[in-house]
């Protein structure tokens, strides 16, 4: 018998504290900050910065009630158990398929990414070819082993890090020294039009935008069933989310925006046709003359890419192997190899995520504002799920009179403000043509997966029976 022959085994708990807090941080930093703020300063202007922290405030409150669970039960597919457990099977069926398929369109997402960085230097080489190129280099390094993908993920997120602290110092020099020029300067915050020049509402309407870049946080739940301390690890990565969200959005967005005017930005990235056509933090560099700074973060903004594109590949893997666990999956999937990799899980997510290159192929131009709405619909059904299932978490745990160590935050209040925003940001989409059909897909979507549902129950049943 070959020593890699597949069976059914465990995962690996083969991250260390440093993999998860690394890979915690580099879920929130990636396509959503460095391209998708160009949607959202078309809309908000300045006010971007208070939109960013009111959705990182959101995240940090659904983040604490995920954690609360996980560090009761670390186990892999998080959520989804969660949901299996404390609500009904079906809550968990829809929450587990609907992760696999959100983290499936953020890896579509991310590659469509990487092909527009791409373009800053080679401007000739098709979104696809690039999607391609990554697509398969990505799926090797997760065959390898859980310690690879962490070493990856750990140099990919330094990378991200080391450039936006570098990013704000640099941006911070040139304001304060007047080496940026006389363009520069913290009144740009203010000055083209106001800090709202398109009204609160304009600002509230980018939330669905913003909501894209906090897609990435609950990356930390997945990774609980391979951390090697998940009861001191997973804590500490949840509570230092919030701090990172107000350093590298608020403190890097405000550098940005002071650097160069607004409406003066949007009018260069706006004039290839498609608003994602560039990373604004890669054009104001390159505006204000700063050639070595551009091509430096050109490379930072596409690591950043590729980072949260291997963290998808690694969490659906988990999501399949943890859904075939519960028995919402064939069982097939949870066949590792002799390392503890869960390979058939990646190679179906990697079969499913390579429509990314034919989407990239057939719509070059709005194949990531397609994507990005998609995502974000995704996500309104996951955090909704979370915090839904905390609240019956919770009752359960009352019921066995358990106090959890890692409590949410004001619970029962923070779930209900969650869910209110929830239900906000889905109201400004049905209300965004462009955004509208992502929305209405979901009642059809939560049918798909209902029958999918019957279906398991049904088969079941025909086996015992």
């Amino acid at each position: 018998m070959s020593s890699d022959t597949l069976h059914t085994g465990p995962l690996q708990r083969g991250l260390k504290n440093r993999h998860i807090q690394l890979i915690a941080l580099g879920g929130a930093i990636g396509t959503g900050l460095f391209l998708g703020s160009a949607g959202v300063l078309r809309s908000a202007g300045p006010s971007m910065i208070l939109g960013y922290a009111i959705g990182g405030m959101i995240a940090f409150l659904i983040m604490r009630q995920l954690g609360e669970m996980i560090v009761e039960e670390p186990v892999a597919g998080s959520f989804s158990h969660f949901a299996h457990k404390y609500w009904a099977p079906y809550a968990g069926f829809l929450s587990g398929w609907n992760y696999w398929v959100l983290y499936v369109l953020v890896g579509m997402a991310e590659l469509t990414a990487v092909g527009k960085y791409v373009q800053f230097w080679w401007p000739e080489v098709p979104t696809w070819a690039t999607a391609a190129v990554f697509f398969v280099l990505i799926n090797l390094i997760n065959l390898v082993n859980v310690k690879t993908f962490g070493e990856t993920e750990f140099w990919f997120a330094i990378v991200k890090v080391g450039a936006i602290v570098g990013m704000i110092a640099l941006g911070l020099y040139l304001l304060l020294s007047g080496a940026g020029g006389e363009q520069a300067g913290f009144s740009n915050l203010w000055s083209h039009g106001g800090f709202f020049p398109n009204g609160i509402s304009g600002m509230v309407m980018a939330l669905a935008i913003i909501m894209f870049s906090f897609g990435g946080l609950e990356l930390v739940g997945i990774t609980a069933a391979e951390a090697s301390d998940p009861k001191t690890v997973i804590p500490k990565a949840i509570n230092q989310v919030v701090y990172r969200i107000l350093i590298f959005y608020i403190g890097a967005l405000s550098v940005l925006l002071a650097l160069y005017p607004w409406d003066s930005l949007l009018e260069t990235l706006g004039s290839a046709g498609d608003p994602y056509s560039g990373s604004p933090f890669v054009q104001i560099f390159s505006l204000i003359g700063s050639d070595t700074a551009a091509h430096i973060l050109n490379f930072v903004v596409l690591t950043a890419a590729l980072s949260v594109y291997n963290s998808g590949v690694y969490c659906n893997s988990r999501m399949l192997y943890g859904l075939a666990e519960q028995g919402d999956a064939p069982k097939v999937l949870m066949m590792v190899n002799r390392r503890g990799v869960p390979v058939l899980a990646i190679a179906v997510s990697a079969l499913v995520t390579m429509l990314c290159v034919l989407v990239n192929y057939l719509l070059p131009q709005t194949a990531l504002e397609l994507l990005m709405s998609l995502v974000v619909a995704a996500l309104l059904i996951n955090w909704a799920m979370i915090s839904l299932a905390h609240l019956k978490f919770r009752k359960a745990m009352k019921a066995q009179g358990i106090e959890p160590s890692f409590k949410a935050f004001w619970y029962p209040l923070s779930n209900y403000i969650c869910l209110a925003f929830v239900a906000l940001i889905a109201a400004i989409m049905l209300s965004m043509p462009g955004l509208r059909t992502s929305i209405i897909a979901i009642p059809f979507w939560a049918l798909f997966i209902w029958l999918c549902f019957r279906l398991r129950l049904s088969s079941r049943r025909a086996a015992h029976g």
